[in-house]
């Protein structure tokens, strides 16, 4: 397949800018990248419920399970379910397939040939990205992990802490940089949060031509699409409906604590460092804060690996491929 075919999927650690890269790249004249859905990442972790795809009636259980209950965001796609649901169901029979229709019907609702998708969630589940689409193109920003904590607790949805909110960058970024060395650059690309808002275009380029696209000036101008690609509900993204600016980048110095930064410092530090970001010369933590940390740490890892050793027991028990088959539009449009 064509570079210029292959799906995008934007990823990254939560509050790092994903949003706004997915706007910057839903601007363009070829690509559709919709809002945040909940079905690719479930539908993997629950495939064996599906049955043989072989089979048609298997495959419209899973067209249904898609494009009917609300769990899976897929209404926020503005698409015909109907006409989704069948193609699924007369669709090849793998997994991927079923995926890569529902959010190939998104593009094809904006004019577009080229589809992805944007989850922060995908940092940790590359291989499964990998799995159901093996043609893949990766896109991981960065942002500086103390903006990334800072941020996280803001957030009305985050219920999980400081120390986790830390011990999710670390595990993110140690993640995708094992996939950034396995996969290449043709495959994997890589870009700084603050670097896209300093200098939208030049950046915009450079993934522009990770993609075998042409760079289109509307990409520097994301608000003008986040009506459309935002839902409404979604109001910790309202900085998306206004012009890129650098506001947000560095501002951990004055949100978070002494305590809290010391604590960054230290754990994150050579890996804050490695991405050009400065430490604050803070004092050494605690050591009874530093051990809290290392215990959320340790656990959310385990936790990990634990997904990973069950989801290697699943794959034994798969009764077929769950590789995306490919489609050409016309086929997808009969």
């Amino acid at each position: 397949m064509s570079d210029s075919l292959r799906p995008v999927f934007v990823l990254g650690c939560p509050r790092s800018g994903t949003t706004l890269l997915q706007l910057m790249l839903h601007a363009h004249p070829r690509i559709a990248l919709p809002p945040e859905t909940r079905f690719v990442l479930p539908a993997y972790e629950g495939r064996l419920g599906f049955g043989d795809l072989k089979e048609r009636g298997n495959r419209a259980g899973l067209a249904q399970w898609i494009t009917t209950r609300k769990e899976t965001r897929f209404h926020e796609l503005g698409v015909d379910p109907g006409r989704v649901a069948e193609r699924i169901t007369e669709g090849p029979p793998t997994l991927g397939s079923a995926l890569g229709i529902a959010l190939q019907a998104y593009a094809e609702e904006h004019g577009k040939v080229r589809w992805g998708d944007k989850r922060p969630a995908y940092a940790l589940h590359v291989a499964e990205i990998l799995r159901l689409f093996p043609d893949a193109q990766f896109i991981h920003l960065v942002r500086d992990g103390r903006d990334c904590v800072a941020s996280l607790l803001g957030m009305p949805w985050w219920h999980r802490g400081f120390h986790e909110a830390v011990a999710t960058w670390s595990q993110v970024m140690d993640t995708t940089r094992k996939y950034a060395r396995r996969l290449g650059s043709g495959s994997w690309h890589e870009l700084r949060f603050e670097d896209l808002v300093a200098d939208p275009e030049g950046q915009l380029r450079g993934v522009c031509g990770f993609l075998g696209e042409e760079y289109v000036p509307e990409m520097s101008e994301p608000y003008r699409v986040a009506e459309v690609a935002v839902p409404a509900r979604k109001t910790w993204h309202r900085r998306t409906h206004g012009a890129v600016d650098t506001s947000r980048a560095g501002n951990w110095a004055t949100r978070l604590t002494p305590t809290q930064i010391a604590l960054c410092d230290d754990v994150l530090g050579d890996r804050l460092t490695s991405y050009g970001y400065e430490l604050a010369g803070a004092v050494r933590p605690d050591p009874a804060e530093l051990l809290r940390y290392r215990r959320v740490e340790v656990l959310r890892r385990a936790a990990h690996a634990k997904r990973r050793m069950l989801d290697r027991l699943a794959r034994v028990r798969e009764p077929g491929p769950v590789a995306r088959q490919l489609m050409t539009t016309s086929e997808f449009r009969a």
